[in-house]
Parts: C-alpha cells; structure tokens; sequence
C-alpha cells in the first residue's frame, strides 16, 4: 500500500446552503433563522458530522468536511462547482438533517454525481430518514443511512465498498440494487449511550484546519470566529413529546425506532469541556436539559463540574421547572452561567394541548425564573414561538403583556430577556402536529419533493407549509410580525434593549412587511415580466432578511476573550495531528476496521480512545 492510499479521501462530506443558487435568485423565506446562530441559508452542520468523521479516522478512512454553505455565503464570487470537480472521493455524504435543506442539499447531489459519475452519494439525518425512499428514488442518489447515529453503519458501508462485499448486512442503509430496485436494510444500529464517540469533536475540526489548509471548510457558521459558542450533546433524542417537534419522542420512536434517549456520561461531557477549553474561552451551551437522564446523572455531572473548576460560561437548558436546590447545586458547580427556557406560550391550556415543556401553572415558571436570578443567574432567555396548533392571533399577541407582567415582577431585571419567534417554514416530518391533522395542523407540503419545490417559490406565505386551526398562513405572518414589533417596543421601554437596537429592529420589520408585499405583487406579474421585477428588488430583500423580530446581537453573550491562541490551542493541535498520524500509520500497515462497534461500545482496544485529549 502506497502514500496515495494514505491521503485518498474515502468519504467527503458536503454542508449545503437551504437554497443553492441563493445568491442570484429573490426570495424571503421570513424570519425562519432569527433565534439561531446561522443565517437563513442555515449555513451551521450537523454536529453529527465531526462525530461521523472522528470515528471513521479512528478505522483508519480519510473524511473530511466541506461547509459549502458557509463558503458561499462569506464568498460570493466562490465557486461552487469548480469546488465540487476538483474533490476526490469514493464517496460523498451529504446532510439532510432538517428540509429547510432540501432544495439545496438535493442540487449539490445532482451536481456531485454530474462531476463524479463513479462515486456514490449517500444522504442522511432526520429528513433522509423519513424520507427514505423517496430520497433513494432520485437517480443521483444511492445510499440513504437511516437513524441517529450513523457512525458505524457508515463504517461498515465504507468497508463494504472497499472490500467489494455485498450491501445486504449494513445496517440501517437503504440502497439500490444493480436492477434499481430498492432495498431497505433493518434499522437495527441504535445505540443505548453517546459515550463510544466525540460528538461534537472540535479537535477533529482544528486537526482538519491544518489537514486540508482551510478554516472556511470547517467553519460551523458566519458568526462564529466573532462569537463562538460551542455546545455540549447530552443526548439523542428525547424523554418529551411536543406535538410540533420533529426531534421528540415520539417521532425519534418512528424516524429512528428509538424508544429512550441515548445519553452522552457525565464523564465524557466533562472530557468535552476540556478539549473545548484548550481553543476557547468562550460560552459552552449544554444541548437538552441536564436533569432528564436522572437526579443520578445530574448530580454526578455537576460534580465532576466542580472539581473541574470551569472558567468558561455555562449555558444550560431548562424543560420544566427548578427548585433551589437545583440552582445551589449550580451556582457551587460552575463560576458563571446562564440559562435558556422555552416555554412558546405563556397560556397554560397552550402548553397543555401541544404538549409542549413546562406543562405547569406560569406561578412553577415564575418560580424557577425568580430562583435562578436570585442564585446569580448572569442571563435567562425566554422563547416563545407564534403559529403554534390551536393559537388564535390574540393568544400570540398574549406574550406581550405576560412578558411585561414579568418585567414588573422582576424590576426589570436587565438579566432577562424576551425573544418570540414563529414556528417554521416547516412543520417536520415525524412530529404529531404534521402526522395527524387532528392535532391541529394542515400541512400543504407532504412529500420531499413537495419541500423541494416550495423551497424555490419567493413568499414566505408560499414556503410556509401548514395553516392551523386557529390562523392561517396570513395570519401567522402578520403575528409574527405584530407580536415582535411589540416585544421591541416593549424592551426598549423597560430598559431591555439600547435605542439604536430599538430604531435599527424597527426600520427592519417595517422594511420586511413592505418587501412582502412587493414580492406578492411580483408573483402575480405575467411571466415574461417576473424576472425582471425580481431582479429590481433583489437589494431591497436581501436586506429585509436579517433582524425583523430582534437583533441578532441580542442573541449574543460576552465571549469572555473568545478563542484562545497559544500553548493550549497549540496542544490541542499536537494532540490532534498525533492521533492523525497514527491512523495513517495504520493505514501504511493495512490494519483496517480495527475498532467494530458492538453492543455498548467499541470492543477493540484503540490507540486513542473516543474523549482522550
């Protein structure tokens, strides 16, 4: 075996942007990005995909991670498919994890297999898991892996290919036989823990930095290097069934044949917080909240916390409420730190009927609000969300006067913030609300092709993919857009936000509702008219994008010096390039798939365990 065997890429995975041609084509999809970190072109990848590739790398194949989105979006003369003809791999892994990505991430499969006709295209994620079959049906496509986790099943389809066996044993994977017919294998990979892989691993990130000679590939979205947060999985999946949540219980158990979480130990999250703290000082954001695997697991979390004497902001999640105890516990455990709370009504009958968290009395809400304020919380964020089943437009407007109930309580406490957004533009696949109408939703787009499709119309009303029993899709915008404006008037009344905020959000949402309007007009023009109108107001959307409900920067916390250049990042790369260079020195002696997952764990004894740093 030859140094080429070495350096060839065995699975190139590709982040694409929401839309691929975005950058000439006008439309607005509305507020869908405000209350994450990416743009609407959702520019950020799935953590899953550091995980995929670290433990691929650890049996001894190249991967590597090309955010094509983000390259796009920081470049607009990049070139995308002079990008794609130049890659080189046996296979190319494309991510369809959420269907805000269907248009774009189905147009970069057709452009993959248009350059590389000899390499296969495989999809996964949530949406290719629902979506199986009919994603498998597109010509382009010839794997869908189905599931969660998909580290090994991607493992064990890479040492398929490479050794010329048969499909038939890889688990989880949906395929084409030679005659076209398609073939779908049990979904049987579902892991009961997260702890045999680094997820997310961001020394694998840094590693490829210098690997490939490239920081924008691996860069998780436009923002970052300003602010980088980085997070904490705590699980895959979930103990709570909110009926228009494509990641709940309920639809894990049908996308993913997953009955109960598969939690990430205490002990690995603690070794994820080391590894973060070698580049960065920025917040950690914990993803799901840290008691719902059990008062044991809380509490051996917090203290091996405690012990390890953490500078770096915590952020955490909260599903229902806290009592003193838990934020004891908090405020002893780490120096500083933050919480999110998304509670998207302030109607208890709301909550009740969508099943929705901190299904409780708005006194149990108060009460862990008050309590965690007065245990030294440094921020508490507030999510409510519009468009929600059985919400008439004046339970959406009902966060304003809740939320200035709220402020009176708490005089005005700078330390809690407000933010609303809707729900959108896609019911998921999987979740109550989109697979049982009497639950309170109609959807218009069903199928993936039908996401696909909508994904190119210029209206947010024609993106949007459901109506429900108390709005309409008309409805639902201009509460979006009501119940924000009054928000930000709100918080610049009591002191929440500064005066330009104020003005710049303003003129924002009042740009947005004209823009919409315009581009209704447009639609309505004959054909041969239509571009040409499009194309005189492109400018004018591309700025009525951004900032219609809050600002961005509302979102943001202080990154407490940002990332760390240095001893510590400098061996967080050592630790990284040694661990690259003793996969290759496996790959030089022709010891492959030396680390096969079964049962709880690898079973094989690696050179460097998942977790070690």
């Amino acid at each position: 075996m030859g140094l080429a065997d070495v350096t060839r890429t065995d699975l190139t995975l590709l982040h694409a942007p929401s839309v691929y041609d975005f950058r000439e084509k006008t439309m607005m999809m509305g507020p869908v990005a405000d209350a994450v970190p990416s743009t609407d072109e959702f520019e950020m990848y799935p953590v899953g995909m550091t995980s995929i590739a670290t433990y691929l790398g650890r049996n001894h194949y190249n991967v590597r991670i090309v955010n094509l989105a983000y390259r796009m979006l920081r470049d607009p003369r990049f070139d995308v498919v002079g990008r794609i003809r130049g890659l080189r791999s046996t296979v190319f892994g494309i991510d369809l994890h959420w269907l805000p990505h269907a248009q774009g991430a189905l147009a970069i499969g057709e452009l993959v297999k248009r350059f590389h006709p000899q390499s296969y295209v495989l999809y996964g994620g949530l949406s290719s898991s629902y979506y199986h079959r009919e994603l498998v049906g597109y010509p382009f496509v010839d794997f869908v892996l189905r599931g969660d986790s998909t580290e090994e099943p991607c493992r064990q389809l890479l040492s398929a290919l490479r050794r010329g066996e048969g499909l038939d044993k890889v688990e989880n994977l949906t395929w084409k036989g030679q005659d076209g017919k398609v073939m779908v294998n049990p979904l049987t990979f579902v892991p009961s823990d997260i702890d045999y892989v680094n997820v997310p691993d961001y020394l694998y990130a840094i590693t490829t930095v210098f690997k490939y000679r490239s920081l924008e590939d691996i860069a998780p979205y436009v923002r970052w290097l300003k602010h980088p947060t980085t997070m904490l999985l705590g699980a895959r999946g979930c103990s709570f069934d909110c009926s228009v949540c494509g990641g709940s219980r309920s639809a894990y158990q049908e996308i993913c044949q997953r009955t109960k979480p598969a939690f990430r130990s205490p002990e690995k999250l603690v070794s994820d917080i080391r590894s973060i703290r070698l580049f960065s000082r920025g917040p950690i954001m914990l993803i799901h909240d840290p008691r719902i695997g059990g008062t044991e697991r809380a509490e051996r979390f917090f203290s091996l916390l405690r012990r390890e004497k953490v500078t770096n902001e915590l952020i955490f999640e909260l599903f229902y409420p806290a009592d003193d105890r838990f934020f004891e516990v908090v405020r002893e455990s780490v120096r500083s730190w933050s919480l999110q709370i998304s509670i998207e009504t302030p109607l208890e009958r709301l909550r009740s009927l969508d099943r929705l968290k901190f299904q409780v009395p708005n006194s149990k809400v108060e009460e862990t609000i008050s309590g965690a304020l007065s245990s030294g919380c440094n921020r508490l964020d507030l999510f409510f969300m519009t468009g929600l089943p059985h919400q008439s437009f004046d339970d959406a407007m009902s966060v304003v006067p809740y939320c200035e109930r709220l402020l009176d309580r708490f005089d005005s406490d700078k330390r809690l913030r407000f933010f609303v957004s809707p729900l959108g533009p896609f019911l998921d696949p999987g979740c109550e609300a989109f697979e049982d109408p009497s639950q309170g939703c109609r959807s218009f787009h069903r199928s993936l092709e039908d996401h696909r499709r909508a994904l190119l119309l210029q209206t947010w009303r024609s993106v949007l993919s459901y109506e429900t029993d108390a709005m309409t899709r008309d409805q639902i915008i201009t509460a979006s857009y009501d119940v924000a404006s009054a928000l930000n008037e709100l918080k610049f009344r009591r002191g929440i936000i500064d005066a330009k905020t104020f003005r710049w959000v303003s003129s924002q949402q009042r740009t947005a509702r004209l823009v919409l309007a315009r581009l209704e007009e447009v639609t309505l023009l004959p054909e041969e008219e239509r571009d040409a109108a499009f194309r005189e107001i492109r400018n004018l959307v591309e700025s009525a994008k951004m900032d219609t409900l809050f600002s961005k920067r509302e979102l943001d916390w202080p990154t407490g010096g940002g990332l760390r250049v240095g001893p510590s990042l400098l061996l967080a790369l050592v630790a990284g390039l040694v661990k690259e260079a003793s996969y290759s020195m496996y790959r030089l002696a022709g010891r492959y798939d030396t680390d096969v997952y079964s049962g709880e764990r690898p079973t094989t004894e690696v050179l460097f365990r998942s977790g070690e740093s």
